[in-house]
């Protein structure tokens, strides 16, 4: 079954996670809108999707680092008489280095648009879809969340707040016809870790990353299906568990280990 009046709209869609997510969703035929503020790569991306499933991929190019950018976004669907049926928050970034000596600008910044602009948009368009009693959301948190990992604390820390947003939301809104999901990636082979500057953390340079497709997919299915939350792969299921056990400063030193050893 297709979904031809149906739109998602989607951040971080033109790369990694968020591309693989927009490419199930076309393929089941949903509409898409991508937010990006690239102008070059964002449209090749749309593109090819519209082409690939025969869907329409609206393209709109917003800095979601800008406070205002959600209510922009909103009201441009809203006057193109779009009607959002899926969201998904997947836009987001990290840096990385000690807290003491990294900049506090940039981390501003992160987290405005790790959490600011995901509140912002899961606010605006989710009083739309309960009004109808319908809809979806997918907020893209992380293992990390779950973990008190140093060297990434403000990123750790918008991660954690994600995860805890979402589940709050997700039993405010049960009865309604509305879901709200949460996707909880460990490290994933995506562009973020450049993007970071953290190549030469040893956890990312030694270790076997997921793949986006195999994330993308295990978010799908919980997204789909209305699951409160997913973790991506067997091996963060196991740390997730382990992590619950331990003493939440043996987990700390333990990552901080991890990322410099």
């Amino acid at each position: 079954m297709t979904n031809r009046n149906h739109y998602a709209l989607l951040t971080g869609a033109t790369s990694g996670v968020g591309l693989e997510l927009a490419k199930l969703l076309a393929r089941d035929g949903y509409n898409l809108v991508i937010i990006a503020r690239d102008q070059e790569t964002p449209g090749n991306a749309g593109n090819e999707l519209s082409d690939r499933y025969q869907v329409k991929v609206v393209t709109l190019y917003k800095n979601i680092f800008e406070r205002n950018a959600a209510t922009e976004i909103y009201e441009e669907m809203q006057s193109a008489g779009i009607v959002i049926s899926i969201l998904v928050n997947d836009a987001s970034q990290s840096n990385y280095g000690a807290f003491v000596h990294t900049d506090i600008e940039r981390e501003l910044v992160i987290v405005q648009q790790n959490i600011s602009t995901l509140i912002s948009l899961t606010k605006l368009f989710l009083r739309d879809m309960v009004v109808r009693g319908e809809g979806k959301i997918l907020n893209v948190a992380s293992v990390a969340g779950k973990l008190p990992g140093s060297l990434q604390a403000v990123y750790q820390g918008t991660k954690a707040f994600v995860h805890s947003f979402t589940e709050a939301v997700r039993e405010e809104v049960k009865h309604t016809g509305v879901t709200v999901t949460s996707l909880l990636p460990g490290a994933t082979a995506t562009d973020f870790f450049n993007k970071a500057k953290m190549l030469q953390a040893n956890n990312i340079k030694d270790k076997k990353l997921a793949t986006a497709t195999d994330v993308a997919m295990d978010g799908y299915e919980a997204l789909m299906n209305g699951e409160d939350m997913v973790i991506a792969g067997f091996l963060n299921k196991v740390q997730f568990k382990i992590s619950n056990i331990l003493p939440d400063a043996t987990v700390a030193d333990a990552m901080y280990k991890q990322q410099i050893d």
